[in-house]
């Protein structure tokens, strides 16, 4: 029976998660529809209010992540699904309300049936915990863990590290060294080979074996592999190439992406100036000095512009990163930095054409001269101008190495779009519940 499930496993998932966003929507319209009967009519409301929330529904899953069985953590995916359901449910709910402003309802904008609302959220939270939890359990029942050999120079426990938190998934089974003379040989037993930190030519070795021998392979990427991610088959005569054009933004999405930054950071300080005057009064109540702190920092070409933050820290410290637990943070700094809310002044600085809202994070001067001499690839994320948060904020932790944060930020650079600036706007808004990660030590990593 397994075997047979295993046969139709693709399409048994796509079935259950089908189900899970099927009865998301009927909570929706037909709890609303005891107040809302037109909505479950066949009526241009009804159209309209349809198309809504399957639209936002689809979108807000690309960016936030789809139902996915096996492939992330399952409260990852209950948290990202739900976030999506919630974000449809209340874009719909406007929609809605907008819709019923009208003589036949209501002679203006009316904010009703609030207990409704919540109780379709409460009841999709409860779907989608069964359906996710339903879709892992028959994954791993189809699936054994894979059987993962980790190949690497160093930083072995780095990397056991990360796959043990995903031990439904993984099973280690070996740790063998690259210089290993039986490498190959100690190989053959593992479903999976884990890449980290060897030589390129090392690599292609083993990915060799891989495709002969018919095994998954995970390795972390070099600059040349972001470079060729791009690449373009062509063919010259009778020569086969791969083709890599030179990419940087262009003119055009240099104007949109400085519009966008300038309407989105002046909205934002005008709805968040209440929280602005709530944390400049508990910082300056708490040691009577400076509301904020100023660094120079460097941005795109290596120009270099004073940044602004909430102070955190006592005064007069070495200026250094922080630590967990470091003694030089304020009481109201904790909770500051707990939830981000230090960097909010960077709007103004996005506002001023200092910083971006996504790009690269902007590094403390030393930290660059430092990053450039062990990583001189380092000065390619220089090409794009600093930003608020990035691929390095949303996927990265505090304990992540400067050369992992430095493929994160041009994995960025090298991908860049409108379209994906917009999806990282709308995953930071997770990152600050991901307290799992904000908690977590990093020497010399986070800045005042």
């Amino acid at each position: 029976m397994v075997k047979l499930f295993k046969r139709f496993e693709k399409s048994i998932l796509f079935f259950i998660g089908t189900v899970m966003y099927a009865l998301n929507l009927a909570a929706f319209f037909l709890l609303f529809s005891i107040d809302n009967p037109e909505i479950i009519s066949m009526s241009r409301t009804a159209a309209v209010t349809l198309s809504t929330y399957v639209i936002f529904m689809f979108l807000l899953s690309r960016i936030y992540g789809r139902f996915d069985a096996g492939k992330r953590k399952e409260k990852q995916t209950v948290f990202s699904l739900t976030v999506a359901v919630i974000l449809t449910d209340l874009i719909t709910y406007l929609e809605l309300t907008i819709m019923k402003t009208n003589e036949a309802n209501n002679d203006r904008f009316t904010i009703e049936n609030v207990g409704i609302l919540l109780t379709v959220m409460l009841l999709q939270f409860l779907i989608i915990n069964v359906f996710v939890k339903l879709g892992n359990a028959f994954y791993f029942r189809v699936n054994d863990r894979e059987k993962c050999i980790i190949v690497t120079g160093n930083n072995a426990d780095r990397v056991k590290k990360a796959l043990s938190d995903f031990d439904r998934r993984y099973a280690v089974i070996g740790v063998v060294s690259y210089k290993d003379g039986e490498l190959f040989e100690k190989l053959i037993p593992s479903d999976t080979i884990v890449m980290y930190d060897i030589p390129v030519e090392e690599r292609h070795r083993i990915l060799s074996f891989a495709y002969r021998n018919l095994k998954n392979v995970y390795y972390n990427p070099s600059v040349p592999d972001i470079i060729e991610q791009h690449s373009n088959p062509v063919v010259v005569d009778d020569i086969s190439f791969f083709v890599s054009e030179f990419h940087l933004i262009g003119f055009e999405e240099r104007i949109i992406k400085r519009l966008s930054d300038i309407v989105i950071s002046a909205f934002a300080l005008v709805v968040l100036s209440p929280l602005f005057l709530v944390s400049a009064v508990l910082i300056k109540r708490f040691d009577g000095g400076p509301v904020f702190f100023k660094q120079k920092r460097a941005t795109v070409h290596g120009r270099v512009f004073e940044i602004y933050k909430f102070r955190t820290m006592k005064e007069n410290n070495e200026e250094h990163s922080a630590t967990k637990n470091d003694d030089r943070i304020t009481a109201p700094g904790r909770f500051l930095r707990k939830y981000r809310i230090d960097e909010l002044p960077q709007l103004i600085n996005i506002l001023k054409g200092d910083m971006s809202l996504v790009g690269p994070r902007p590094e403390m001067l030393k930290n660059v001269e430092k990053y450039t001499r062990e990583l001189p690839e380092f000065v390619y994320r220089l090409r794009m101008k600093a930003g608020l948060t990035g691929y390095a904020q949303i996927y990265g932790k505090y304990n992540t190495s400067s050369r992992d944060k430095l493929m994160l930020d041009l994995l960025y650079i090298e991908n860049y779009s409108i379209l994906k600036d917009i999806q990282i706007l709308f995953q930071t808004v997770m990152v600050l519940f991901k307290a799992e990660d904000s908690t977590e030590a990093f020497v010399k990593k986070r800045d005042e």
